[in-house]
């Protein structure tokens, strides 16, 4: 999903890497021959490891990561996943080489601040997807249509937004940028905590037809399976569409070229990456990720370039 960084932590950035890898270590993942065993990299041969970082909680970077997983196993890589909690250190990761792929990165907008520190020691591979958003949201039934309509209401939603991770890009937009431009500040607290967290409250109000109001964004499973629509932003306030992009460490195309080039081919529409992440969070689950893109490569064989 997505991040910028916040005030204070540059200075910490390589040291909460470290950190978050350590102990990410201890639950990280390899493939060496995709997920159905992948004979099709050529008689043993490995053509180098590369290392997935990504943030499970965001589930474009979790499904696009198990994508990329089946892909360069069949072509013959080694595949390490590092899952990491915060963008943060996964811009610094990509930049000092400890990984050397971020497997959905919003660089355009919603990653600006990380790019103008880190992306002159960051190469853009591709995009994948090209009409990300963030948005606000509230529940179908609900009489409301606009952010401007939040403004002298908060009563009905006990003066609260509910928002995910604290360091999030869109906690940050919605925080710096929505919240003042609407005036909305002596009314609502911006409620944060985790993706996770957001989506259980989301799911308990709606399943009793109850008002909430939700930062989210697109695409996200979560906009197909709660019934929920977004609010217009006549300001502009949460930015304009961008693209998802895979972004990979300096010189990756140098190393793995190959594997650049079958990367930079990937290109998703809106169905193919609804049907993606449906499968990979909904339909197979935690676990069940090599299995989930295996079925979705069955039923959308074109999703991805040949690499036999």
């Amino acid at each position: 999903m997505k991040v910028t960084r916040t005030p204070g932590t540059a200075g910490t950035l390589a040291g909460a890497l470290a950190l978050t890898l350590t102990l990410a270590a201890c639950g990280s993942e390899d493939s060496s021959g995709g997920s159905s065993g992948g004979d099709s990299g050529g008689e043993g041969e490995d053509k180098g490891t590369i290392t997935l970082g990504f943030l499970p909680s965001w589930t474009d970077g979790l499904s696009t990561a198990y994508l990329l997983q089946n892909v360069l196993s069949d072509e013959g890589y080694t595949v390490e996943m590092e899952t990491l909690s915060e963008a943060g250190p996964l811009y610094a990761g990509l930049a000092q080489g400890d990984v050397d792929m971020y497997p959905s990165a919003w660089p355009e907008v919603t990653h600006a601040s990380y790019m103008d520190e880190y992306g002159d020691q960051i190469e853009d591979v591709g995009t994948y997807y090209d009409n990300a958003k963030l948005t606000m949201a509230v529940p179908e039934y609900m009489d409301i249509s606009s952010i401007e309509d939040l403004k002298g209401n908060a009563a009905e939603f006990d003066g609260k937004i509910i928002g995910i991770e604290p360091g999030a890009g869109l906690t940050k937009a919605t925080k710096e940028q929505v919240i003042p431009e609407y005036g909305l500040g002596d009314e609502y607290e911006l409620v944060t905590s985790s993706t996770t967290a957001m989506l259980a409250e989301l799911e308990t109000a709606t399943d009793n037809e109850e008002p909430i109001v939700v930062t989210l964004w697109r695409p996200f499973w979560a906009n197909e399976a709660y019934p929920v629509k977004d609010l217009e932003d006549p300001k502009g306030a949460l930015g304009e569409s961008e693209g998802l992009h895979f972004l990979g460490k300096e010189g990756f195309s140098e190393e793995f070229p190959e594997a650049a080039d079958t990367i930079g081919q990937i290109k998703l529409d809106d169905e193919q990456y609804a049907a993606l992440e449906d499968m990979v969070v909904n339909e197979y689950g935690e676990g069940n990720e090599a299995e989930a893109v295996e079925a979705f490569l069955e039923e959308y064989p074109d999703a991805v370039p040949s690499t036999s």
